[in-house]
């Protein structure tokens, strides 16, 4: 039987997973997703959504989704891993989830294609058109290159691609250094960790989403500056020390997860990276 079903958990709490029913609105990822869902419906353009691993970016990208659910006039595509071989192989793949699926055999009659589709579906259908690009950061300099390219694409009203991009912080000097792309991006934003209290507010909330009775405590305080103190506040990192605590609890017939078992659990995963590393 698995622990959360001995707490009487209906699911797995602190899975590491992009489920956007476990989406913690902190402030700062609250007014990122508040952010992106206005420019999107302004048509705005391009919008960079930045933050350090375990920040929870995907999550938030899956969240975004989630807030369109099945909305007439907006059509979404995301890009998982950017990682091609060559620009033609890029935008080869774009003219695929948009859709356009004859065959093309260079670049331009790709761009050419994609331009079409987005002027048929963005003028002609009233569709708005959003490609979401998550680890963002492997993105080469060729294709930010054709990315910017694409933003070209325009009414005199509004843009005819919507583009999110998810990425790792190194993502900001490299798109720097392309000329006339900064000035496109329309929204800019820096997910930043959770604090003490948040980090707190987004146990409970994993708990209560999970089946926990809300407002009962199986973390104490102290186990919470525990937890805070050795993640940083990294969702992430929070998620994975909560599933191993839980565990523990289980396992050893606890009632409470409390500092002292926290404690224990870092010590012991420290003795495996050290003995891992003179293996």
């Amino acid at each position: 039987m698995s622990y959360y079903a001995v707490l009487g958990l209906s699911q797995e709490p602190f899975s590491t997973s992009p489920d956007p029913s476990f989406f913690f609105r902190s402030s700062s990822h609250l007014q990122a997703l508040t952010r992106l869902e206005i420019a999107i419906r302004l048509k705005r353009g391009l919008c960079l959504m930045l933050g350090d691993v375990g920040t929870g970016k995907t999550t938030l990208a899956r969240t975004l989704l989630a807030n369109f659910p099945q909305e007439e006039g907006f059509s979404f595509h995301i890009l998982l891993d950017p990682t091609f071989e060559s620009e033609y192989q890029f935008l080869l793949h774009l003219t695929r989830m948009f859709g356009v699926r004859p065959a093309f055999k260079s670049t331009l009659d790709c761009r050419e294609a994609i331009e079409h589709h987005l002027f048929q579906t963005g003028v002609t259908e009233g569709r708005t058109t959003v490609l979401l690009i998550d680890e963002g950061q492997k993105l080469s300099m060729s294709l930010l290159e054709n990315l910017r390219v694409l933003l070209n694409y325009e009414t005199n009203e509004f843009k005819l691609l919507q583009v999110v991009i998810f990425g790792q912080m190194e993502l900001l000097g490299r798109i720097q250094r392309i000329r006339n792309f900064m000035d496109r991006v329309a929204m800019k934003y820096i997910i930043n960790p959770l604090d003490e209290r948040e980090t707190g507010e987004l146990i409970q909330f994993r708990l209560e989403s999970a089946g926990w009775p809300i407002g009962q405590t199986l973390f104490a305080p102290d186990a919470i500056q525990a937890i805070y103190r050795c993640t940083q506040g990294y969702p992430r990192k929070i998620s994975m020390v909560c599933h191993n605590a839980l565990e523990a609890l289980v396992m050893h017939e606890r009632s409470v997860v409390d500092a002292d078992l926290i404690e224990e659990l870092l010590r012991a995963e420290s003795q495996w990276i050290g003995e891992s590393a003179h293996a």
